[in-house]
């Protein structure tokens, strides 16, 4: 049976590795937004797509650097 420390651990890894995957892609040359959030699945609005170069939505990007 899982306890609630094991749990927590695989979901700070899960954010590890989003944050991590979120930093690279903001690094990346020239790149283009996705058009929905790796995330969630949702349509990142076209005006965030042009603000910043982003596969997630405001929201999951937000759960992602803030490690929430």
């Amino acid at each position: 049976m899982t306890d609630l420390l094991d749990l927590a651990e695989e979901r700070e890894e899960e954010f590890r590795r989003a944050a991590l995957a979120a930093l690279r892609s903001r690094h990346r040359s020239g790149g283009e937004s996705t058009t929905h959030c790796k995330s969630c699945g949702e349509p990142i609005p076209e005006a965030r797509r042009q603000a910043v170069t982003t596969d997630h939505c405001a929201f999951c990007a937000s759960q992602i650097e803030g490690g929430r």
